[in-house]
């Protein structure tokens, strides 16, 4: 057995970890490339391996930096099985046609702009005949389920917590001498609203595990859900919006489950909340098909008055006059929209229109990749451009870090705690201080052989 690390190495985005048994070939994730626009145009390079060659596609879950370059790995040549969690198979459908319908979008505009100064017009990253194209190869395996993908290839997801579906993998071979790798996917901290948390697994020759919070502990989930309930009192009282960027897959679903759970105490009906997003509704959808893996307290909940992503004052906007009239919002609403960074989507109309205002409040619940809108604004910036315009950034900021969907360094401690022989473990999606904070807990505590993939980089095992 032997893994290539092609994507996420020193990075948070671009997930992709290639592994080669024999004559055969098994990619793990094939994700976007998020960032400024230089970072983005890396997606278009060529694979640093032959989409044609490779026998198998394994996915751990449906975050568009996971899966968001599947469509454009089939336009090159890939024709093999895509093996996903069931859910993860129903969310990767919706995230694709959506990222596919932006790529055609951005590409018609830019091609106006191309046109009116006589240059040659560019083609989308993919189409959204690619994407289905990509959707029909897709193959839906259970939480558990043993399933031999390959001759003498073997594959198990295990829930890893993180978003719904989202898994850590299991690929192990037959043989005289076998070799079981464990690919950690993105690990979820404990106690996350509607999801099981991240199931322990004990064997492995090699892993490799994420390290976005390598170096940072989540302050405890009470005290987050208490900051961000001062926050609806304090938006109350000044007559502010609340914005809120968010992914359209996780994070928007455990804002609405707090709302529902604090509906009275934080006064959430005084507000009119707008999930503003096109693909919401379906993400909604998918949520209440698979409820079968929920977790306990979110059986409770959905079961309750206030069902979570039915709250009575939530509206769905999809429409793109919708989303313009809330333009005209100018007080009294909680407003979550795309994407989860600022780097694109109807978040950044919505910034256009608050940044400026001293009484609205801005709400990072999530990770914030260099390079993008997010965290610039998350360090502080004082001013932005945005659609060609300068805006003065009056707004308040607050940083809620213990929502985060990633598991913080002692998260990812412990789940690698569970591996009875203490396997080497290669540290991916992560930035590098992140990533050598961590390699160093892991050497210190377990003596691990812990490493830090590198671009290009080839482990045997």
């Amino acid at each position: 057995m032997r893994v290539r690390f092609c994507g996420a190495n020193g990075e948070v985005t671009g997930s992709s970890h290639l592994v080669a048994i024999d004559d055969k070939l098994v990619l793990l994730d094939c994700g976007m490339i998020q960032g400024d626009e230089e970072t983005e145009a890396r997606n278009a390079d060529p694979f640093p391996f032959d989409p044609a060659r490779i026998d198998a596609l394994v996915l751990s879950h449906a975050h568009i930096d996971h899966v968001g370059r599947v469509p454009l790995l089939v336009k090159r040549g890939f024709t093999g099985p895509i093996w996903a969690q069931a859910a993860t198979a129903d969310l990767t459908r919706i995230m694709l046609e959506d990222s596919a319908s932006i790529a055609e979008s951005d590409t018609l505009r830019e091609n106006r702009r191309r046109a009116q100064q006589g240059q040659k017009p560019l083609d989308p990253l993919y189409t959204r005949e690619d994407a289905k194209a990509a959707l029909r190869n897709v193959r839906r395996l259970d939480y558990g389920e043993a399933k031999e993908i390959l001759p003498g290839i073997h594959v198990r997801l295990r829930d890893a917590g993180h978003i719904l579906g989202s898994a850590a993998v299991e690929l192990w071979t037959d043989g005289e001498a076998p070799r079981r790798l464990v690919f950690s996917g993105d690990i979820g901290p404990k106690g996350t609203p509607i999801l099981r948390d991240p199931e322990p697994i004990a064997d492995a020759d090699i892993v490799l595990m994420e390290s976005t919070y390598g170096n940072r502990l989540h302050r405890s989930r009470g005290d987050t859900v208490d900051e961000l309930g001062r926050v609806f009192g304090e938006a109350y009282r000044s007559g502010g919006n609340i914005v809120i960027p968010a992914f359209a897959v996780g994070r928007t679903q455990e804002l609405l489950y707090w709302m529902a759970e604090n509906y009275e105490d934080w006064g959430v009906d005084r507000f009119r909340i707008y999930l503003d997003s096109p693909m919401a509704g379906k993400v909604l959808s998918v949520y209440e098909k698979h409820d079968d893996i929920f977790d306990d307290e979110a059986r409770r909940l959905w079961a309750s008055r206030h069902q979570p992503l039915r709250l009575p004052n939530l509206r769905v906007t999809e429409s793109v006059d919708e989303s313009q009239a809330l333009n005209r919002e100018e007080g009294g609403a909680v407003i979550i929209a795309g994407s989860g960074m600022c780097n694109g989507g109807r978040i950044r109309h919505h910034l256009r229109h608050n940044l400026g205002r001293e009484n609205a409040h801005i709400v990072f619940a999530g990770y914030q990749a260099h390079g993008t809108l997010g965290r610039l604004l998350v360090d502080g910036v004082h001013d932005v451009r945005l659609f060609g315009e300068r805006i003065e950034v009056r707004a308040q900021r607050h940083t809620i870090g213990g929502l985060s969907a990633h598991a913080d360094q002692a998260g990812l401690m412990e789940w690698y705690g569970h591996f009875t022989s203490r396997p080497p473990v290669y540290l991916v999606h992560g930035e590098d201080e992140a990533r050598r904070a961590l390699a160093g807990k892991l050497r210190e505590k377990y003596g691990a052989r812990a490493e830090l993939s590198r671009p290009g980089g080839i482990v045997e095992v």
